[in-house]
């Protein structure tokens, strides 16, 4: 048997011949790239400041899905340096290399083992995650990816075959993310057949639409853009949030076509005040997340522009809790905990990471809610109520096949077993949600819902908090909004 090395094991066997053979050849190479460029990289990736720097450039653009990609990319990230640190280098102690580099190259006054190369498997685990939310970044992500592993073989921090451990190991973190946020299809959902033509207005003629400044990209910026863009319509600003129920109600009484851009908690008050007035409602998605746009074909300013001056749209289910309409969700339990703590960090985070601090919190300290649903008196931590029938099934409800299903998506996790909070907690740590004894799902076309002492319910409703009736009953609307989408969408 071969010594140990300050109690740790060598590189050795054919695996190790070959690591010592790429780096001598790497070490006889003069190159700037190895002597320059690539020592100054592996720095730059330390504590993974270059992959921060990276979402941070991501998420200051525009781009939704640059956001999402940022996050999933750092979720990714987070995995993978648990798996390298806290479990790999644990398990398989290696020393790191010595001797094989140039002294220049080399870095030096690391005490950590070698097995696997912790900032591979974050530099691939990064680049998955981008991948999968952006396709088109897949190369350029890879390729940094690839420069960051190499960097740490020619600085001799790691042998190759180390680098190729993390690589592995990145890469399923990145996959593993699917597991609790699954991504959303790139084809819209399917709506009402035939294809339902609406007024064509080219110019935006009979158009009156309404920007929320305070969602998300919503702007003075837009509002000039589509003014450009249909200098025939009326668009009007709300400074305020507090100004906007009032001007889309103004909207919808004078307009022959409706509009809005904001994000989805706007759209659900445009949605109810259009099929209120039988009004065509056009979407342009300028919000944070922009579920129902996304989930219609809505992408940009450009697919709602598109659509209007063809006339193209389609009929969609529109849900209604209590006396308020909803085109994506409403719910009571835990989420509305989540939206009133999200709305709590943002102003000091920003959305994304005030999501995560949030569902932390919640998870840590929410109380299951007293409620009486269809008869039966249950504690309840969430009770879920989907306009059309969500995908997956679990704890992330990510997109709708369908927005004209003519049923409500139920989902109740139940609080009244021994230990559910520890059920949870390990089901959503898991991503087994959808398999525990705690979580029902099913199909409905009405759910009636009251709290047994006469308090009003708290509801999230389109992801904003608000209070309803003491009893509410959540059903579907008998009319239908036409809605503006792109044919090809």
């Amino acid at each position: 048997m071969k010594p140990r090395t300050g109690g740790r094991w060598p590189a050795r066997g054919r695996v190790g011949t070959a690591d010592r053979a790429i780096m001598n050849r790497l070490a006889a190479t003069d190159s700037v790239v190895l002597d320059k460029v690539l020592p100054l990289l592996s720095e730059a990736a330390n504590h993974s400041v270059l992959w921060l720097g990276v979402a941070a450039g991501l998420s200051a653009t525009r781009s939704k899905w640059a956001r999402r990609a940022a996050l999933r990319g750092l979720a990714s990230v987070a995995l993978a340096s648990t798996a390298t640190n806290v479990v790999g280098k644990k398990l398989t102690r290696r020393v790191r290399p010595s001797g094989e580099v140039p002294p220049a190259r080399r870095v030096t006054g690391v005490r950590t083992t070698s097995f696997p190369s912790g900032h591979a498997a974050s530099a691939a685990a990064f680049a998955t995650g981008v991948a999968l939310e952006l396709p088109v970044l897949a190369a350029p992500a890879g390729a940094l990816a690839a420069a960051v592993g190499a960097s740490r073989v020619v600085t001799g921090m790691h042998y190759p075959s180390d680098v190729l451990a993390g690589f592995a190991t990145g890469t399923a973190a990145g996959l593993l993310t699917l597991r609790w946020w699954p991504r959303r299809p790139l084809e819209p959902a399917e709506a009402a057949r035939p294809r339902r033509e609406a007024p064509a207005a080219p110019a935006g003629q009979g158009l009156v639409l309404v920007v929320n400044s305070d969602s998300g990209t919503a702007s003075a910026e837009l509002a000039g853009q589509l003014r450009a863009e249909l200098p025939d319509a009326r668009i009007v600003v709300a400074a305020e949030g507090s100004e906007l129920p009032g001007l889309l109600t103004e909207a919808a009484r004078t307009a022959k076509i409706m509009g809005v851009a904001g994000g989805d908690g706007s759209v659900q008050l445009a949605a109810g005040l259009a099929v209120d007035r039988g009004l065509p409602l056009l979407v342009v998605p300028a919000g944070t997340f922009n579920h129902f746009a996304a989930d219609l074909g809505v992408r940009s300013v450009t697919d709602a522009v598109t659509a209007l001056r063809a006339g193209d749209a389609v009929l969609v289910d529109v849900a209604r809790a209590g006396q308020r309409s909803f085109v994506n969700t409403a719910s009571t339990g835990i989420y509305v905990d989540l939206v009133r703590a999200r709305e709590e960090y943002e102003q000091r985070l920003g959305k994304w990471p005030a999501v995560l601090v949030a569902l932390a919190h919640v998870l840590r300290h929410s109380l299951p809610a007293d409620l009486v649903v269809n008869g039966h008196r249950r504690r309840v931590w969430l009770l879920f109520a989907g306009n059309c029938r969500y995908e997956p099934q679990g704890a992330a409800p990510s997109y709708r096949p369908d927005l004209s299903d003519s049923q409500l998506d139920i989902r109740m996790i139940d609080g009244s077993r021994p230990l559910a909070r520890v059920r949870l907690l390990a089901a959503v740590a898991l991503g087994t949600l959808g398999r525990c004894r705690v979580y029902r799902s099913w199909t409905a076309s009405s759910l009636h819902v009251t709290t047994p002492d006469g308090t009003p319910v708290l509801l999230s409703v389109d992801g904003e908090a608000v209070q309803a009736e003491p009893s509410l009953m959540l059903r579907k609307r008998s009319e239908r909004l036409l809605v503006y989408r792109p044919s090809e969408a």
